[in-house]
């Protein structure tokens, strides 16, 4: 081939494909086990996308006298897909770390945000910063996901409420998804609460009146690209039938629904989810057994958040029987100032031991489960000839090492590279 290849990674003692059958997602029994190859290697080409994977003596054979830009000896090691995080707020100012406190005291998450804390807090900071401190800010976080094997993760506005902030932000995550080596899906989450003075109908009104119009606009001259739009659907925040008018605008436009249901009160958010064709729901500590089968149905995938029950003392998703319905589950750090957490090998050891989902299981919801959930499953999300070379490469014989050392994903990630170029080695 003229010019050679990128990046040859070789005699890997693992790679871990989880898919290798071009499978958009995995539920049910194909969750037992993950595809995986010993003793392999993998081809990136110069385009960033795969163009081999098998055993080392054959892709050695097959790519004799090829140049590459890159080889890296993966001996006794380990590959597995670049992580998708589905789940962040990753753009805001301002500390809430004595939220924490409060929390730990007995708080409970809606009498601080009943307070003024909470997101209202946030949202008077993040629309007092610059463009420039939001995206300096933004992109060290990023960098620390990314460090933690992150690849591809979604990112939310949702801390300005007022169109001009809601802009601010949605600009930030544009200028991050051109000049950034990680994948980012936007998320347009201008529902995110009320804001003060306005009725939820009115903030609804507003949303569908000002702030759609205006996105579709920005996404049609090429300025601004949002993948996704996001309502907190919640007793005291957004009703059931404020969501669903933003959502479905949020359709007619384009994005994908991708929202908060199910959190802190049941609100029957999956089965509206099921309805309107949702890509994916989030938390869902409260969804009722006929939810699960809704979403089962209609193949709308199930994003747990393993940290925000664990931080907020919440009862856990019930993650066994979405996975026993057919549910297809996928998983994200639900990054924010409520929830400090960079780390998805963290969030799925975390979805092992307190969701008591298998290793295999919480592998596939951190790659093809949650690019399914952000509509990106047919190029993310596997290792499979075709696909974005955005993979990682561990320090260990054994890919489940990656879930079992909790908080050792620092020793174990050695490498993390995007479309066939290293962005992080150790």
């Amino acid at each position: 081939m003229a010019g050679g290849h990128r990046l040859l990674l070789e005699n890997a003692q693992q790679v871990v494909l989880v898919c290798s059958r071009g499978e958009r997602f995995l539920a049910r029994d194909a969750l037992r086990s993950l595809a995986v190859l010993e003793g392999a290697s993998l081809v990136v080409g110069k385009d960033g996308f795969i163009k081999a994977i098998g055993p080392a003596d054959v892709i050695q054979r097959q790519f004799s006298g090829e140049t590459f830009e890159e080889i890296i000896d993966c001996s006794g090691k380990c590959i597995l897909p670049g992580l998708v995080d589905a789940h962040t707020h990753p753009v805001w100012a301002g500390e809430r770390v004595h939220e924490f406190a409060m929390k730990l005291a007995g708080a409970t998450y809606m009498e601080i945000h009943q307070a003024g804390g909470g997101i209202h807090f946030t949202v008077e900071r993040t629309r007092q910063a610059s463009e420039e401190e939001l995206f300096r800010s933004f992109q060290q976080r990023l960098q620390c996901m990314m460090k933690a094997g992150t690849t591809l993760v979604e990112c939310k506005s949702g801390y300005g409420l007022d169109l001009e902030t809601e802009l601010k932000m949605l600009r930030v995550i544009e200028r991050a998804r051109r000049e950034l080596d990680i994948g980012i899906s936007a998320t347009y989450c201008g529902a995110h609460s009320v804001p003060k003075g306005k009725t939820a109908t009115e903030a609804a009104d507003d949303i569908i009146n000002n702030h759609l119009p205006k996105l579709k606009e920005l996404g049609r001259n090429g300025e601004i690209h949002v993948d996704n739009i996001d309502v907190f659907c919640e007793k005291g925040v957004f009703d059931l039938d404020s969501t669903r008018r933003i959502l479905q605008r949020g359709k007619d436009i384009g994005l994908q629904i991708n929202f908060h249901g199910d959190e802190l009160h049941p609100m029957k958010a999956a089965e509206l989810g099921a309805e309107l064709g949702a890509q994916a729901i989030s938390h869902l500590e409260e969804v009722s057994d006929e939810g699960i089968v809704a979403m089962a149905t209609t193949r709308c995938s199930a994003v747990l958040l393993p940290t925000t029950a664990y931080m907020l003392r919440l009862k856990q998703p019930r993650a066994r029987k979405m996975l026993d319905e057919g549910v297809i589950v996928a998983l994200g750090s639900d990054f924010n100032p409520n929830a400090y957490c960079f780390s998805m090998p963290m969030v799925m050891h975390l979805a092992c031991v307190n969701m008591r989902m298998s290793m295999p299981e919480a592998l596939a919801a951190a790659t093809i489960n949650a690019a399914y959930a952000l509509g990106k499953s047919h190029t993310h999300g596997s290792l499979e000839v075709g696909k974005q070379g955005d993979l990682i490469i561990i320090n260990s014989s054994r890919w489940e090492h990656l879930i079992y050392q909790f908080g050792g994903h620092h020793e174990l990630i050695e490498y993390v590279i995007a479309k066939g170029k290293v962005i992080y080695k150790t």
